[in-house]
């Protein structure tokens, strides 16, 4: 079972893991070794989130979810298979628990009086500056 926020837990069963072998540098073991880890989560089939949940994660995260509602990542950093499986996990638990959090609600403020009145004096101050520019004067 993982645990990605506070009362949600989604049990491994759930997540499909494939491998493939990854690109880059590497040597023999790139040829032979399949260690890039694909993780693929369908989002509207787990049961282990309500209809709210599955909706916040389709909104926060709709570019990395495919339109099947699949939620892909992959994970080719390391050279062994299990350290990228551990990666891969993680950062999709990470993904989740970050979508799952709830936004604090806004409360709206008002500038002080004190700052209504810094800003309008500098307003004042900047336009005596321009202001004495003025045009050049012709000396005849």
């Amino acid at each position: 079972m993982l645990r990605i926020a506070d009362g949600v837990t989604i049990s491994e069963d759930e997540l499909e893991l494939t491998f493939a072998r990854s690109s880059g540098p590497g040597g023999q073991n790139v040829n032979k070794v399949s260690t890039k880890v694909v993780l693929r989560f369908s989002v509207p089939a787990s049961p282990s989130l309500s209809p709210g949940q599955k909706q916040l994660i389709v909104a926060r995260l709709g570019r990395r979810i495919d339109a099947g509602g699949i939620l892909r990542l992959t994970c080719q950093k390391h050279r062994s298979q299990g350290a990228n499986r551990e990666g891969v996990v993680a950062r999709f638990v990470e993904l989740l628990a970050g979508a799952l959090k709830l936004q604090p609600e806004r409360v709206p403020t008002r500038p002080s009086a004190a700052a209504r009145k810094r800003r309008l004096e500098s307003k004042r101050r900047r336009s005596l500056v321009k202001r004495s520019r003025g045009a050049a004067q012709s000396e005849e």
